[in-house]
């Protein structure tokens, strides 16, 4: 059973160190660095303990070894000898300096004669002597008369370290050995006090890391907070009024890395905030001129129809390209005269001017949208889809008629005859949803971001059989968001839909009964 691509996805961004927050980069850092720093200094102290306990125990060890040799070459000790001196040779197993006064607990002793027999034992820990398996006697007959300690492992003993002599008469070999279980113990119990002295350090320093990180970097999280809050404002249009400074630098601190950065983002935000202010200055005399014009073309744009309507009335006894002519102009005239009335809505809803705000149904709306719409395009498969209640919204009845029947007209002149285009309603976690779906060929991908914009034309896969103002999807997004509602586009190749939501007039009224009391 494999696991699934976003756990493994998951865990690759986990282990990945480039996706770690940059606290979490010093932290590791930081530990890191502390356990190599504590984890050499354990290895070099253990290196040094061992050679050091290793050293004592060579020079004890060869100290045993001259003294056992020294004792195996004296005679039988005499009767006369002083107590604390006296020891008998042949009280047990192995050879006779292992009775010896002075020899330690554990020390196992042989005596290598000339032909290869050997004679081993082994001091236990009460004191008394033991033998040793023939397997150690032979390890102990194969240690040579270097006067060099080695170390080697006896059967049955463990690790030992060992030393032969000469004899001085005979020719034998006098091995001595002492363990290694000291200096083991020792080691084992110096690592494992260090492990945990060294465990709790990471603990502690992981602890006041986190804490000391957490502080220094409480600057930049401000910063970063403010470039988040500077990003939620809405910058692509209107006045925009930016906090003067956005984050608050401590003139101690300006030097620090943090405080040029805050500086820096300071710096650059009034740089924006001037730039949108022109921006936005340059919009407002863009749009007045537009809207002073329209209100000027008006008049003259009336009276040119009036005489083209008069000049229709004698066509008869017109030339024919005349009469063309003054049809032509007849039909730029109506054309103009839409334009510059799109152009008059577009600048009152800029201006902000209230709309009506009352009930509309909106499912009598659609029906009577939809049936103009199948007048003006007979070719087109026109369908609905309703709920059995009615829907009502709170708004201008007659933007919300234009809302709707640009949108209509926009499948209609952009989609080839035989175009299905579905118009429904629905009402959804307290708004109301309108949907205007057709399966033509769609918008282009790099042209769906920009269909609200105004003057906004595409042409690359829906054609213009019609001309059109190009204000169409624009004065629907104004109305809408007049209303105090939203609108997208999603559109593939086969499915194009333009979903608009506008706040369910019942959560209105109950919100308003809420407030009111």
């Amino acid at each position: 059973m494999s696991s699934s691509p976003s756990a493994s996805g998951s865990r690759t961004r986990v282990l990945s160190p480039r996706t770690w927050s940059l606290r979490v980069r010093l932290l590791v850092t930081q530990i890191v660095l502390l356990a190599t720093v504590c984890a050499a200094i354990g290895i070099g102290t253990e290196l040094a303990l061992q050679r050091f306990l290793s050293h004592q125990l060579d020079e004890q060890l060869l100290e045993a070894g001259r003294r056992s040799a020294a004792i195996f070459d004296l005679p039988f000790p005499p009767p006369d000898l002083p107590l604390d001196r006296r020891f008998n040779p042949e009280a047990g197993p192995g050879p006779g300096f292992l009775n010896a006064p002075g020899q330690a607990a554990r020390t196992v002793g042989a005596v290598v004669e000339t032909d290869g027999a050997v004679d081993a034992g082994v001091i236990t820990t009460d004191g008394s002597r033991s033998e040793v398996s023939p397997t150690a006697a032979a390890e102990l007959a194969a240690v040579p008369p270097t006067h060099t300690p080695q170390t080697i492992v006896l059967d049955g003993l463990g690790r030992y370290r060992v030393i032969g002599l000469h004899s001085r008469h005979g020719g034998q070999t006098i091995v001595t050995g002492l363990p290694t279980a000291v200096i083991d113990d020792t080691a084992l119990w110096v690592l494992g006090m260090f492990c945990v002295v060294a465990i709790t350090a990471l603990l502690a320093a992981t602890t006041a890391g986190i804490l000391v990180i957490r502080r220094q970097l409480a600057p930049l999280s401000r910063v970063a907070s403010a470039a988040r809050d500077v990003a939620d404002l809405e910058l692509d249009r209107g006045e925009v009024s930016l906090p003067t400074p956005i984050v608050r630098v401590d003139p101690a601190g300006a030097h620090t890395e943090v405080g040029q950065l805050g500086s820096a983002l300071n710096r650059m935000l009034d740089r924006i905030s001037g730039a949108l202010s022109a921006r936005h200055a340059s919009e407002t005399r863009v749009r007045q001129f537009v809207a002073d014009a329209s209100h000027e073309l008006r008049t003259p744009l009336a009276a040119i129809r009036g005489y083209t309507e008069l000049a229709q009335r004698k066509r008869d006894e017109l030339p024919d390209d005349v009469a063309h002519a003054m049809s032509r102009v007849q039909s730029e005239t109506l054309r103009m005269t839409q334009l510059v009335e799109d152009m008059l809505l577009l600048a009152r809803l800029d201006a902000g001017r209230p709309l009506e705000r009352e009930s509309v149904d909106l499912s009598r709306l659609v029906v009577d949208t939809v049936s103009d719409a199948h007048v003006a395009g007979p070719d087109h498969a026109w369908s609905i889809d309703l709920p059995e209640e009615p829907v009502l919204v709170l708004g201008d009845e007659a933007r919300l008629h234009q809302v709707l029947a640009n949108l209509l007209a926009n499948a209609r002149t952009h989609t080839p005859p035989g175009t299905s285009v579905t118009t429904s309603l629905a009402v959804d976690a307290g708004t109301v949803v309108l949907r205007v779906a057709d399966d033509g060929p769609g918008i282009p991908a790099g042209l769906q971001g920009e269909v609200f914009e105004r003057f906004a034309r595409g042409d690359s896969s829906r054609s213009r059989r019609d001309g059109g103002t190009g204000l169409g999807l624009a004065i629907v997004a104004a109305v809408v968001k007049a209303h105090d509602g939203t609108i997208e586009v999603d559109s593939v190749p086969g499915a194009t839909e333009f979903e608009v939501r506008f706040p369910d007039i019942s959560q209105v009224a109950h919100s308003g009964d809420r407030s009111g009391a």
